[in-house]
């Protein structure tokens, strides 16, 4: 490097304006977000399996202002095709192909000789130019070989070509002199459509840096060899940019365009989750999360209060207490320290809940996609509960015609069971013991609330707490229930069903377990859904919270924070 090159700023330059040439966007601006993309994914579809890397590179939002010539090489290639169409629209007129189209439909027409039961619809479809008229006749003939019919084959192909031509003239302002045939007019309307098109897309491509979305083989027919090899290069930089972002976030590739989601990329997901909640809440002037309870505790605060008879003096805050002593009795040894001198730092308490989180993944929660939304509250629930109580104990267990118990890793992958019986009346049962008896053999769109609160209470037992409750998400009334061994299946809701869900939820409230439900809006929810809740709910203890899907999630984790609050005061 010679001298004049050392001292050039460029470099300086550069730092200023903070744009690096080699990685893009600036370091400075934040990361696309290629997690959620995938998520959403995974929680509407429950799996990966056709999520490909172009959904990935569309799905995500970049910055397109921060990538380097991009925002010129669109502008070149939009200038290019708005140059092209102009000088289409200044060339031609169109009256001459209008009028050489229909004269090519009347002839067409004149050649054709309806049957006598048909001539009279023949006609008026001729005079009213009505392509399904014709159509409808051709139909109607019944031969597709008699002459008739052949005949209007072409005659309806006459009057498309009418049609598309008059869409041409009455869709662009040609401003030329030269005459068009009918043919040339519609290569000039598929040319202008053309050039629409990718002008749209490189609109789209120059806000979002989506250059996939642009049709390159099309684009091909108008631009220059080197201005697509220069957004081909700007392409295969802004994948590469996405891959590395993608397993910077947790994201694997099996290099055959599927991918797969660590942990890594569920907690980032769950974090955005809590972090739109408590958004939300701000903007609804609920408040975020509350201040843990202030009292006799472990953790510090970096508040303090006056000591009071009882306190224990290992909370004392020694520099400020001293500072009070000497501003009282002044400089000088010894130092004589009283009780009002003394100031106690209040400290934090955070006691141990226990929670068991019923997931309805019965056949009715395909509705409006409620599934979805019931997983999303389950990640973020979690995302909370690692983060703000980590000694808290959660647990979450689908609920269907049976109950199982899953790790949040699994929560992504649940699915609504299919509905496989469509009678309106249904008695079903089916004894477990049965060694030939097997899960697969039966139906699982049900809702087994009952074996759902037997599982969530075997694992609360065990629970060193006295705070313990069951969250159950659910839509309805409960359609299935375990007697012994023998599982019933019965539809609509009966009043054994019910009965045995509420001797379970009476055995919880023994157990000091209380069931807080939340009942989603269903198109079938009845009276008796409700009535049903509340008494579940009311014999121990809890509440039934009505919610949209959509609001699941805030409604849960804001619940669970009011909840945690009110055991540490209680």
């Amino acid at each position: 490097m010679d001298s004049q090159e050392a001292q050039t700023p460029g470099g300086i330059v550069h730092t200023y304006q903070r744009y690096d040439p080699v990685n893009f966007p600036s370091p400075t601006a934040p990361p696309p977000d290629v997690v959620s993309p995938m998520m959403e994914h995974m929680l509407e579809f429950g799996d990966l399996d056709e999520f490909t890397e172009e959904q990935l590179a569309n799905a995500i939002r970049l910055d397109a202002s921060q990538i380097a010539n991009l925002g010129p090489s669109i502008n070149a290639l939009k200038e290019m095709l708005l140059e092209r169409k102009r000088k289409i629209l200044a060339t031609y007129e169109t009256g001459a192909a209008q009028k050489a189209a229909a004269k090519a439909f009347r002839d067409a027409a004149q050649q054709v000789t309806p049957p006598k039961k048909l001539a009279g619809d023949f006609r008026r479809a001729v005079k009213d130019e009505q392509i399904a008229d014709l159509e409808t006749l051709y139909f109607r003939e019944g031969n597709d070989s008699s002459p008739f019919a052949r005949a209007l084959v072409p005659l309806v192909e006459r009057l498309g070509d009418k049609y598309q031509v008059d869409e041409l003239a009455g869709k662009y302002a040609f401003t030329g002199r030269e005459k068009m045939s009918v043919p040339t007019a519609l290569e000039v309307k598929e040319e202008l459509e053309a050039i629409d098109e990718l002008l749209k897309q490189l609109d789209e491509a120059k806000k979002t840096a989506q250059l996939a979305i642009i049709d390159m083989e099309q684009l091909e027919k108008f631009a220059e060899p080197g201005d697509i090899e220069g957004l081909q290069a700007l392409q295969q930089q802004i994948e590469d940019y996405i891959k590395e972002q993608a397993e910077k976030q947790g994201l694997e590739g099996d290099g055959a365009g599927k991918f797969r989601l660590t942990p890594k990329a569920l907690r980032l997901f769950q974090s955005k989750i809590l972090t739109q909640i408590f958004s939300d809440m701000q903007a609804s002037r609920t408040g975020r999360h509350p201040d843990a309870v202030q009292g006799e505790g472990a953790v510090e605060s970096p508040k303090t209060k006056p000591y009071e008879f009882g306190d224990s003096v290992s909370q004392m805050d020694i520099p400020a207490s001293m500072v009070n002593a000497l501003l009282r009795a002044g400089p000088g040894l010894p130092v004589r320290m009283k009780p009002d001198d003394i100031l106690i730092h209040r400290t934090r308490v955070n006691p141990k809940a226990a929670t068991c989180v019923l997931l309805d993944m019965s056949g009715s929660m395909r509705y409006d996609g409620q599934y979805v939304n019931v997983k999303r509250m389950g990640l973020a629930l979690d995302g909370l509960i690692r983060s703000e109580y980590p000694g808290d104990f959660l647990q979450f267990i689908e609920m269907y015609t049976f109950a199982k118990p899953r790790h949040v890793s699994e929560i992504a992958g649940l699915m609504p069971k299919p509905v496989t019986i469509f009678s309106p009346v249904v008695r079903l049962k089916q004894d477990m013991s049965n060694p030939n008896a097997s899960e697969f053999r039966i139906p699982h769109h049900f809702t087994n609330i009952q074996h759902a609160l037997q599982t969530a209470r075997r694992f609360l037992t065990n629970q060193d707490t006295p705070n313990k409750q069951v969250v159950l998400i659910t839509d309805g009334l409960p359609t299935a229930h375990f007697e012994g061994s023998t599982v019933f299946m019965l539809y609509p809701p009966d009043p054994r069903t019910e009965e045995a869900t509420m001797r379970e939820a009476l055995l919880c409230a023994r157990d000091g377990i209380t069931i807080n439900i939340f009942l989603l809006q269903n198109w079938n929810q009845s009276h008796e859904d409700v009535q049903f809740a509340y008494r579940m709910a009311q014999a121990t203890k809890g509440r039934v919270v009505f919610t949209a899907g959509r609001e699941l999630d805030r409604f849960v984790v804001w619940d669970y924070i009011k909840r945690r609050k009110q055991i540490v005061s209680g």
